[in-house]
């Protein structure tokens, strides 16, 4: 069965590659996101398998920092439910939830990140949703040969 590609967008001040490398066995859940178009993509269309692009915005040079893999299916966002957390919704339910979250691993973290500056110089990604004006989407499909361009563009930075 084919695997789909994403792009999830974190700010590294908020969770970087390097946490999740520092994690209990390098996986975390993707938790917080509250885009319902992103809720949608979360909860039904991505699967286990997909592999991930784990991009850094909001920082001093956005960049593509390395892959993960979604270890686990779109399942309900449990930080929604808790009044403690900063992803609390009163409005989400246990058994209505809004929120949903995947859990990813992390595949590889990439030696030299693709920096936006350098995705955009590329003619083949000018298509990529990312790169289009406007786009703030967190989590976001890529194309097959989006993905592996970029992961191609990645390890020629590493010879």
């Amino acid at each position: 069965m084919a695997c789909n590609h994403w792009l999830m967008k974190t700010e590294p001040n908020t969770y970087s590659i390097d946490d999740l490398s520092n994690a209990k066995k390098q996986t975390t859940c993707w938790e917080g996101v509250r885009n319902y178009q992103a809720r949608n993509l979360l909860r039904d269309e991505i699967k286990k398998g997909d592999r991930v692009l784990f991009y850094h915005s909001a920082c001093k040079e956005p960049a593509v920092v390395g892959l993960a893999i979604v270890e686990k299916e779109g399942y309900p966002d449990t930080f929604a439910f808790d009044p403690k957390s900063k992803y609390y919704d009163e409005k989400s339910k246990p058994d209505q939830p809004t929120w949903f979250m995947v859990d990813i691993k992390l595949e590889k973290k990439f030696d030299h990140p693709v920096t936006l500056s350098e995705l955009r110089d590329q003619a083949s990604l000018k298509e990529m949703i990312l790169l289009q004006k406007g786009s703030r989407l967190s989590v976001q499909p890529v194309k097959k040969t989006e993905f592996d361009k970029i992961v191609k563009l990645a390890a020629k930075k590493s010879n």
